[in-house]
Protein backbone atom coordinates (compact mmCIF):
# COMPACT_ATOMS: atom_id res chain seq x y z
CA UNK A 1 0.00 0.00 0.00
CA UNK A 2 2.71 2.81 0.39
CA UNK A 3 3.46 2.74 -3.16
CA UNK A 4 0.27 4.36 -3.69
CA UNK A 5 0.59 6.92 -0.75
CA UNK A 6 2.02 10.47 -0.50
CA UNK A 7 2.54 12.56 2.79
CA UNK A 8 0.13 15.81 2.89
CA UNK A 9 -1.37 18.50 5.33
CA UNK A 10 0.65 16.88 8.17
CA UNK A 11 2.78 20.40 9.41
CA UNK A 12 -0.95 22.42 8.75
CA UNK A 13 -2.38 20.00 11.66
CA UNK A 14 0.79 20.03 13.80
CA UNK A 15 0.56 24.07 14.38
CA UNK A 16 -3.49 23.96 14.84
CA UNK A 17 -3.62 21.60 17.24
CA UNK A 18 -0.31 23.24 19.39
CA UNK A 19 -1.80 26.40 19.44
CA UNK A 20 -5.12 24.84 21.31
CA UNK A 21 -3.08 22.62 23.41
CA UNK A 22 -1.82 22.75 26.96
CA UNK A 23 1.60 23.56 26.96
CA UNK A 24 3.29 20.64 29.12
CA UNK A 25 6.77 20.12 29.28
CA UNK A 26 7.53 17.18 27.15
CA UNK A 27 8.28 13.60 28.43
CA UNK A 28 12.27 12.75 29.47
CA UNK A 29 14.40 10.13 30.25
CA UNK A 30 13.78 10.68 33.73
CA UNK A 31 9.78 10.07 33.27
CA UNK A 32 11.09 6.27 32.11
CA UNK A 33 9.47 3.95 34.48
CA UNK A 34 5.88 5.35 33.17
CA UNK A 35 7.05 5.86 29.28
CA UNK A 36 7.49 2.06 29.41
CA UNK A 37 3.68 1.42 28.78
CA UNK A 38 2.90 -2.36 28.27
CA UNK A 39 -0.62 -2.77 26.14
CA UNK A 40 -2.86 -5.70 26.78
CA UNK A 41 -6.10 -6.26 23.94
CA UNK A 42 -9.82 -6.82 25.55
CA UNK A 43 -12.44 -8.00 24.06
CA UNK A 44 -15.08 -8.89 26.93
CA UNK A 45 -15.77 -5.69 28.27
CA UNK A 46 -17.50 -7.00 31.33
CA UNK A 47 -14.30 -8.49 32.52
CA UNK A 48 -12.55 -5.22 32.87
CA UNK A 49 -15.64 -3.22 34.45
CA UNK A 50 -13.78 -2.66 37.59
CA UNK A 51 -10.75 -1.23 36.10
CA UNK A 52 -12.73 0.90 33.59
CA UNK A 53 -14.74 2.44 35.61
CA UNK A 54 -11.77 2.91 38.48
CA UNK A 55 -9.62 4.67 36.16
CA UNK A 56 -12.61 6.98 34.51
CA UNK A 57 -12.37 8.90 37.90
CA UNK A 58 -9.13 9.89 37.47
CA UNK A 59 -8.45 9.95 34.04
CA UNK A 60 -8.73 12.90 31.31
CA UNK A 61 -11.62 12.27 29.27
CA UNK A 62 -15.45 12.72 28.65
CA UNK A 63 -18.88 10.75 29.59
CA UNK A 64 -18.40 9.59 26.21
CA UNK A 65 -15.56 7.35 27.18
CA UNK A 66 -16.84 6.20 30.20
CA UNK A 67 -17.86 2.41 31.00
CA UNK A 68 -21.40 3.10 31.84
CA UNK A 69 -21.99 4.56 28.24
CA UNK A 70 -20.08 1.93 25.60
CA UNK A 71 -21.01 -1.02 27.63
CA UNK A 72 -24.61 0.07 27.19
CA UNK A 73 -24.10 0.62 23.47
CA UNK A 74 -22.60 -2.40 22.91
CA UNK A 75 -24.93 -4.30 24.57
CA UNK A 76 -28.41 -2.84 22.78
CA UNK A 77 -26.60 -1.38 19.49
CA UNK A 78 -23.14 -3.13 18.97
CA UNK A 79 -23.76 -6.87 19.43
CA UNK A 80 -26.87 -6.49 16.79
CA UNK A 81 -24.40 -5.17 14.38
CA UNK A 82 -21.65 -8.17 14.99
CA UNK A 83 -19.34 -5.07 16.53
CA UNK A 84 -16.56 -6.51 18.23
CA UNK A 85 -14.75 -4.51 21.20
CA UNK A 86 -11.10 -3.68 20.87
CA UNK A 87 -10.34 -2.26 24.45
CA UNK A 88 -6.45 -1.55 24.59
CA UNK A 89 -5.41 -0.29 28.36
CA UNK A 90 -1.82 0.55 28.58
CA UNK A 91 0.21 0.44 32.10
CA UNK A 92 3.27 1.48 33.08
CA UNK A 93 6.21 -0.67 34.54
CA UNK A 94 4.09 -0.36 38.00
CA UNK A 95 1.15 -1.64 36.59
CA UNK A 96 -1.09 1.42 36.97
CA UNK A 97 -3.43 2.45 33.62
CA UNK A 98 -2.17 5.09 31.79
CA UNK A 99 -4.27 4.89 28.83
CA UNK A 100 -7.40 2.99 27.86
CA UNK A 101 -8.58 3.28 24.07
CA UNK A 102 -12.21 2.26 23.40
CA UNK A 103 -11.80 0.96 19.89
CA UNK A 104 -13.80 -1.49 18.05
CA UNK A 105 -14.12 -3.29 15.08
CA UNK A 106 -16.82 -3.27 12.67
CA UNK A 107 -17.78 -5.17 9.45
CA UNK A 108 -19.07 -3.25 6.58
CA UNK A 109 -19.92 -3.97 3.04
CA UNK A 110 -16.24 -4.29 1.67
CA UNK A 111 -14.07 -4.21 4.61
CA UNK A 112 -13.20 -4.43 7.96
CA UNK A 113 -12.89 -1.07 9.78
CA UNK A 114 -11.50 0.04 13.58
CA UNK A 115 -13.39 2.71 14.83
CA UNK A 116 -14.48 4.19 18.27
CA UNK A 117 -16.53 1.84 19.99
CA UNK A 118 -20.27 3.87 19.74
CA UNK A 119 -18.53 6.32 17.84
CA UNK A 120 -22.06 7.24 16.33
CA UNK A 121 -23.96 8.29 19.67
CA UNK A 122 -20.59 9.99 20.95
CA UNK A 123 -20.07 13.42 20.49
CA UNK A 124 -16.49 12.91 21.08
CA UNK A 125 -14.42 10.39 20.19
CA UNK A 126 -10.24 9.75 22.19
CA UNK A 127 -8.69 7.56 24.54
CA UNK A 128 -8.85 8.24 28.01
CA UNK A 129 -5.48 9.55 29.43
CA UNK A 130 -3.68 9.54 33.29
CA UNK A 131 -3.99 13.68 33.49
CA UNK A 132 -0.07 13.58 33.58
CA UNK A 133 0.11 11.15 30.28
CA UNK A 134 2.02 13.79 27.95
CA UNK A 135 4.72 14.20 30.81
CA UNK A 136 5.74 10.55 30.15
CA UNK A 137 4.59 9.96 27.04
CA UNK A 138 5.95 11.62 24.05
CA UNK A 139 4.29 12.04 20.67
CA UNK A 140 7.52 9.77 19.05
CA UNK A 141 6.58 7.35 21.93
CA UNK A 142 3.26 7.52 21.39
CA UNK A 143 3.40 6.93 17.49
CA UNK A 144 5.31 3.63 18.57
CA UNK A 145 2.48 2.52 20.53
CA UNK A 146 0.13 3.09 18.06
CA UNK A 147 1.85 0.96 16.09
CA UNK A 148 2.08 -1.84 18.56
CA UNK A 149 -1.45 -1.10 18.82
CA UNK A 150 -2.38 -1.97 15.26
CA UNK A 151 0.10 -4.74 15.00
CA UNK A 152 -1.75 -6.73 18.24
CA UNK A 153 -5.02 -6.27 16.66
CA UNK A 154 -4.11 -7.55 13.20
CA UNK A 155 -2.32 -10.71 14.63
CA UNK A 156 -5.96 -11.54 16.56
CA UNK A 157 -8.45 -12.81 12.94
CA UNK A 158 -11.51 -11.44 15.47
CA UNK A 159 -9.57 -7.84 15.23
CA UNK A 160 -7.97 -8.08 11.75
CA UNK A 161 -9.27 -4.70 10.02
CA UNK A 162 -8.64 -3.15 6.31
CA UNK A 163 -9.15 0.74 7.57
CA UNK A 164 -8.92 2.85 9.79
CA UNK A 165 -11.60 5.00 10.64
CA UNK A 166 -11.26 7.59 13.85
CA UNK A 167 -13.62 10.45 13.56
CA UNK A 168 -14.64 13.66 15.63
CA UNK A 169 -11.78 13.65 17.94
CA UNK A 170 -11.27 16.79 20.32
CA UNK A 171 -8.23 18.83 19.99
CA UNK A 172 -7.39 17.95 23.93
CA UNK A 173 -8.41 15.24 26.23
CA UNK A 174 -8.68 17.57 29.63
CA UNK A 175 -5.47 20.08 29.46
CA UNK A 176 -3.13 17.44 27.55
CA UNK A 177 -3.46 17.63 23.52
CA UNK A 178 -4.97 14.37 22.18
CA UNK A 179 -2.21 12.26 20.77
CA UNK A 180 -4.33 10.16 17.84
CA UNK A 181 -3.90 13.73 16.06
CA UNK A 182 -0.46 13.56 15.75
CA UNK A 183 -1.12 10.37 13.45
CA UNK A 184 -2.13 12.72 11.04
CA UNK A 185 -6.19 14.29 10.69
CA UNK A 186 -8.32 16.69 9.12
CA UNK A 187 -11.00 18.74 10.80
CA UNK A 188 -14.20 17.85 11.15
CA UNK A 189 -17.39 19.38 9.55
CA UNK A 190 -19.13 20.28 12.86
CA UNK A 191 -17.16 21.47 16.28
CA UNK A 192 -19.07 21.40 19.36
CA UNK A 193 -19.71 24.58 21.78
CA UNK A 194 -18.82 24.80 25.67
CA UNK A 195 -20.08 27.83 28.03
CA UNK A 196 -18.16 27.92 31.35
CA UNK A 197 -20.10 28.05 34.14
CA UNK A 198 -19.08 30.83 37.36
CA UNK A 199 -20.45 32.68 39.77
CA UNK A 200 -24.44 32.41 40.21
CA UNK A 201 -27.20 31.50 37.19
CA UNK A 202 -27.94 35.59 37.68
CA UNK A 203 -24.85 36.71 37.00
CA UNK A 204 -24.63 34.36 34.09
CA UNK A 205 -27.66 34.83 32.77
CA UNK A 206 -27.22 38.67 32.43
CA UNK A 207 -23.87 38.47 31.20
CA UNK A 208 -25.05 35.98 28.27
CA UNK A 209 -28.19 37.72 27.49
CA UNK A 210 -29.11 41.28 26.69
CA UNK A 211 -31.68 43.43 29.13
CA UNK A 212 -34.15 42.98 26.32
CA UNK A 213 -33.57 39.45 25.65
CA UNK A 214 -34.04 38.66 29.42
CA UNK A 215 -37.60 40.36 29.51
CA UNK A 216 -38.46 39.00 26.31
CA UNK A 217 -37.81 35.86 28.21
CA UNK A 218 -40.03 36.22 31.09
CA UNK A 219 -42.97 37.50 29.27
CA UNK A 220 -42.90 34.24 27.50
CA UNK A 221 -42.51 32.16 30.61
CA UNK A 222 -44.96 34.65 32.41
CA UNK A 223 -47.60 33.73 29.45
CA UNK A 224 -47.31 29.92 30.17
CA UNK A 225 -47.95 30.30 33.23
CA UNK A 226 -51.22 31.85 32.23
CA UNK A 227 -52.11 27.99 31.05
CA UNK A 228 -51.62 26.77 34.24
CA UNK A 229 -48.54 25.60 36.91
CA UNK A 230 -45.24 25.74 35.14
CA UNK A 231 -42.93 23.21 36.63
CA UNK A 232 -38.99 22.02 35.13
CA UNK A 233 -39.03 18.30 36.58
CA UNK A 234 -35.69 16.08 36.94
CA UNK A 235 -37.34 12.51 36.78
CA UNK A 236 -36.06 9.87 39.47
CA UNK A 237 -37.76 6.96 39.16
CA UNK A 238 -37.20 4.78 36.67
CA UNK A 239 -41.23 4.49 35.20
CA UNK A 240 -41.24 8.60 35.01
CA UNK A 241 -37.59 8.47 33.22
CA UNK A 242 -39.22 6.29 30.53
CA UNK A 243 -42.19 7.62 30.19
CA UNK A 244 -40.53 11.01 29.88
CA UNK A 245 -38.27 9.51 27.60
CA UNK A 246 -40.50 8.04 25.55
CA UNK A 247 -41.97 11.52 25.05
CA UNK A 248 -38.99 13.09 24.12
CA UNK A 249 -38.58 10.26 21.15
CA UNK A 250 -41.59 10.79 19.91
CA UNK A 251 -41.40 14.23 19.95
CA UNK A 252 -37.64 13.68 18.07
CA UNK A 253 -39.12 11.36 15.85
CA UNK A 254 -41.90 13.99 14.09
CA UNK A 255 -39.01 16.29 14.24
CA UNK A 256 -37.07 14.16 11.91
CA UNK A 257 -40.04 13.35 9.76
CA UNK A 258 -41.12 16.94 8.78
CA UNK A 259 -36.99 17.92 8.12
CA UNK A 260 -36.55 14.92 6.20
CA UNK A 261 -33.85 13.30 7.83
CA UNK A 262 -33.27 9.75 9.35
CA UNK A 263 -34.47 8.88 12.36
CA UNK A 264 -31.81 7.94 14.67
CA UNK A 265 -34.30 5.83 17.34
CA UNK A 266 -35.55 3.75 14.44
CA UNK A 267 -31.96 2.61 14.04
CA UNK A 268 -32.01 -1.15 16.22
CA UNK A 269 -31.11 -1.14 19.55
CA UNK A 270 -30.95 2.83 19.60
CA UNK A 271 -34.09 3.43 22.08
CA UNK A 272 -33.43 0.62 24.31
CA UNK A 273 -29.94 2.02 24.11
CA UNK A 274 -31.14 5.26 25.87
CA UNK A 275 -33.95 3.88 28.19
CA UNK A 276 -31.65 1.68 29.56
CA UNK A 277 -28.95 4.26 30.32
CA UNK A 278 -31.71 6.59 32.29
CA UNK A 279 -33.09 3.63 34.16
CA UNK A 280 -31.12 1.16 34.85
CA UNK A 281 -29.28 1.51 38.61
CA UNK A 282 -25.83 0.91 37.52
CA UNK A 283 -25.66 3.72 34.96
CA UNK A 284 -28.31 6.61 35.50
CA UNK A 285 -26.00 8.30 37.84
CA UNK A 286 -24.56 9.63 34.88
CA UNK A 287 -27.81 10.65 33.22
CA UNK A 288 -29.75 13.61 33.66
CA UNK A 289 -33.87 13.13 32.25
CA UNK A 290 -35.94 16.09 32.85
CA UNK A 291 -39.44 17.62 31.55
CA UNK A 292 -41.15 21.55 31.33
CA UNK A 293 -44.86 20.95 32.23
CA UNK A 294 -47.71 23.65 32.00
CA UNK A 295 -50.74 22.56 34.07
CA UNK A 296 -49.33 19.40 34.19
CA UNK A 297 -49.25 18.60 30.69
CA UNK A 298 -45.42 18.02 28.98
CA UNK A 299 -44.19 20.61 26.75
CA UNK A 300 -40.35 20.54 26.56
CA UNK A 301 -37.97 17.43 27.13
CA UNK A 302 -34.40 16.59 27.27
CA UNK A 303 -31.87 14.26 27.66
CA UNK A 304 -28.58 14.93 29.75
CA UNK A 305 -25.32 13.37 30.78
CA UNK A 306 -23.10 14.42 33.82
CA UNK A 307 -19.69 13.56 34.22
CA UNK A 308 -16.01 15.24 35.69
CA UNK A 309 -17.89 18.61 36.18
CA UNK A 310 -19.55 18.76 32.78
CA UNK A 311 -23.21 18.79 31.75
CA UNK A 312 -24.08 17.48 28.46
CA UNK A 313 -26.68 19.09 26.83
CA UNK A 314 -27.39 15.86 24.76
CA UNK A 315 -31.01 15.53 23.32
CA UNK A 316 -33.90 18.27 23.61
CA UNK A 317 -37.39 18.53 22.05
CA UNK A 318 -40.49 20.18 22.28
CA UNK A 319 -44.33 19.16 21.56
CA UNK A 320 -44.76 21.30 18.11
CA UNK A 321 -48.27 20.49 17.75
CA UNK A 322 -48.93 22.57 21.33
CA UNK A 323 -50.08 25.92 21.03
CA UNK A 324 -48.18 27.02 23.86
CA UNK A 325 -44.83 26.30 21.64
CA UNK A 326 -45.18 30.13 20.79
CA UNK A 327 -44.04 30.55 24.26
CA UNK A 328 -41.00 29.00 23.73
CA UNK A 329 -40.94 26.12 26.59
CA UNK A 330 -37.61 24.99 24.84
CA UNK A 331 -36.07 27.84 26.17
CA UNK A 332 -37.53 27.97 29.33
CA UNK A 333 -36.13 24.23 30.01
CA UNK A 334 -32.58 25.27 28.64
CA UNK A 335 -32.57 28.03 31.09
CA UNK A 336 -33.99 25.55 34.10
CA UNK A 337 -30.74 23.12 33.14
CA UNK A 338 -28.36 25.92 32.93
CA UNK A 339 -29.47 26.95 36.73
CA UNK A 340 -29.08 23.47 37.82
CA UNK A 341 -25.67 23.16 36.20
CA UNK A 342 -24.59 26.17 37.99
CA UNK A 343 -26.13 25.77 41.55
CA UNK A 344 -25.00 21.91 41.46
CA UNK A 345 -21.55 22.99 40.95
CA UNK A 346 -20.96 22.18 37.43
CA UNK A 347 -17.99 24.04 35.41
CA UNK A 348 -19.15 23.75 31.98
CA UNK A 349 -22.27 23.38 30.24
CA UNK A 350 -21.72 21.51 26.93
CA UNK A 351 -24.14 22.43 24.09
CA UNK A 352 -22.86 19.46 21.93
CA UNK A 353 -22.38 18.86 18.23
CA UNK A 354 -24.07 21.65 15.76
CA UNK A 355 -24.20 24.90 14.95
CA UNK A 356 -27.75 25.85 15.95
CA UNK A 357 -28.07 29.68 16.57
CA UNK A 358 -28.50 29.39 20.16
CA UNK A 359 -25.35 27.71 20.85
CA UNK A 360 -23.56 30.80 19.56
CA UNK A 361 -25.38 32.95 21.47
CA UNK A 362 -24.57 31.54 24.66
CA UNK A 363 -21.03 29.36 24.29
CA UNK A 364 -18.07 30.80 25.48
CA UNK A 365 -15.65 28.43 23.64
CA UNK A 366 -16.02 26.09 20.47
CA UNK A 367 -14.10 23.03 20.50
CA UNK A 368 -12.90 21.99 17.13
CA UNK A 369 -13.24 18.36 16.22
CA UNK A 370 -11.05 16.21 13.72
CA UNK A 371 -11.52 12.76 11.48
CA UNK A 372 -8.38 10.40 10.74
CA UNK A 373 -8.70 7.43 7.94
CA UNK A 374 -5.73 5.05 7.36
CA UNK A 375 -6.02 2.36 4.43
CA UNK A 376 -4.28 -0.61 5.43
CA UNK A 377 -5.31 -3.03 2.40
CA UNK A 378 -7.08 -2.61 -1.45
CA UNK A 379 -9.70 -3.64 0.40
CA UNK A 380 -10.02 -0.96 2.46
CA UNK A 381 -8.85 1.33 0.42
CA UNK A 382 -11.77 0.43 -2.01
CA UNK A 383 -14.42 1.10 0.96
CA UNK A 384 -12.73 4.40 1.80
CA UNK A 385 -13.36 5.98 -1.84
CA UNK A 386 -16.50 6.74 -1.07
CA UNK A 387 -15.95 8.56 1.54
CA UNK A 388 -12.95 10.80 0.06
CA UNK A 389 -15.10 13.12 -1.33
CA UNK A 390 -16.23 14.48 1.75
CA UNK A 391 -13.22 13.50 3.99
CA UNK A 392 -10.81 15.27 1.63
CA UNK A 393 -8.08 12.28 2.33
CA UNK A 394 -6.76 9.52 3.91
CA UNK A 395 -4.01 8.71 5.50
CA UNK A 396 -1.64 5.35 5.41
CA UNK A 397 -1.85 3.35 8.50
CA UNK A 398 2.17 3.84 9.18
CA UNK A 399 1.73 6.19 12.51
CA UNK A 400 2.15 10.19 11.70
CA UNK A 401 1.31 9.41 7.53
CA UNK A 402 -1.43 11.60 6.51
CA UNK A 403 -1.76 10.55 2.82
CA UNK A 404 -3.88 10.43 -0.03
CA UNK A 405 -4.61 7.97 -3.18
CA UNK A 406 -1.89 8.44 -6.31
Amino acid sequence: MEQLTRTMFEAPLAEEVEEGASKRTPAHSGHAGRADIRLSVHEDIGAIEHEWREFQQRADGTVFQTYEWLSTWQRHVGARRGVQPAIVIGRDGRGEIMMLLPLAVERGKLARQLTWLGSELCDYNAPLLVPDFSLHVSLARFELLWAEVLQRLRGNPRLAFDLIHLDQMPTTIGEQRNPILHLGAISHPNCAYMLSLDGSWDQLYAKKRSSSTRRHDRTKRNRLTQHGAVSSIRLEEPAAIASTLEILMEQKERWFAEMGVGNMFANPGCREFFLDIATNPQTRHVTHVSRLDAAGVPLATSFGLMFGGRFYYVLASYDRRNDLVKHAPGIALLHDLMRYAVEHGFRQFDLSVGSERYKHEWCDSEVQLFDHMSVVTMRGLLAAMPMMATFGSVSHCGPGRPITPS
